[in-house]
């Protein structure tokens, strides 16, 4: 996925309220942008840290763009905008590159399903024969670690997403939990217990009952970012 218009380069000078964003642009404007992250954002930001944003000239908008990119205090570069994951898996089931969910004959997205009045992020059928895959993105990472972390706060929606994939595997039908791991130098996923020991729970109960546990790494920038390659995943 390409930046299209390129992106702007700017600073932190605070995230509030969850979702904006007070930031200097790199010409001294200040500007309030929207925050497109429901997590905590823990390790992926820090007042005056760079940052990147998409500027929107759409009159019918509150705010006039919306951060994408952060350099981390560790360094790195994590994708914040979450929305941008199941658009980054998509262009990469649709190219192969999930080799684990290759082959399928159709694609649907936020399929409705579950006991718990879920949309799923992406159905897929082989032959007939449907696999359910829940994406999640991933940004929490650790100084002087390779490895990165799901959930970075409590996450009630995660597991339940969780609960309904164990429900699905339970009755034999193919079930997904892929993480998009949006930061740069990583090596593996884990989980982060030590922040919502109630999804480590029900993760730990969703492999039990059969479901996949997947995570793909992305090669960012703030020209583009792209799923490329597999990450091994600490169950």
């Amino acid at each position: 996925m390409q930046f299209v218009p390129a992106l702007e380069e700017g600073r932190l000078v605070q995230r509030y309220k969850r979702f904006l964003a007070d930031i200097e642009t790199a010409a001294g404007e200040r500007l309030t942008i929207h925050c497109p992250n429901t997590g905590s954002m823990l390790n992926c930001m820090s007042p005056g840290g760079r940052l990147w944003f998409s500027r929107s000239n759409d009159p019918k908008r509150k705010l006039p763009g919306t951060w994408e990119l952060s350099e981390t205090p560790q360094g790195r570069l994590a994708c914040v905008n979450t929305g941008r994951a199941n658009g980054l898996i998509e262009s990469a089931l649709n190219a192969g590159i999930i080799g684990e969910l290759a082959g399928f004959d159709s694609l649907r997205r936020e399929v409705a399903y579950g006991q718990e009045r879920s949309r799923v992020d992406f159905r897929l059928d082989y032959d007939g024969a449907p696999a359910f895959v829940e994406v999640k993105s991933v940004t929490l990472g650790f100084a002087d670690s390779p490895v990165a972390a799901f959930p970075d706060a409590v996450s009630l929606r995660g597991a339940k997403h969780l609960r309904e994939l164990a429900h699905l595997a339970r009755q034999g039908i193919r079930a997904v939990q892929l993480y998009c791991v949006n930061l740069s130098g990583v090596e593996a996923v884990r989980v982060a217990e030590e922040i919502d020991p109630g999804y480590a729970a029900a993760l730990r109960e969703a492999v039990a009952a059969g479901v996949e546990v997947l995570a793909y790494g992305a090669e960012l920038s703030p020209e583009q970012v792209r799923v490329s390659h597999r990450l091994e995943v600490i169950l």
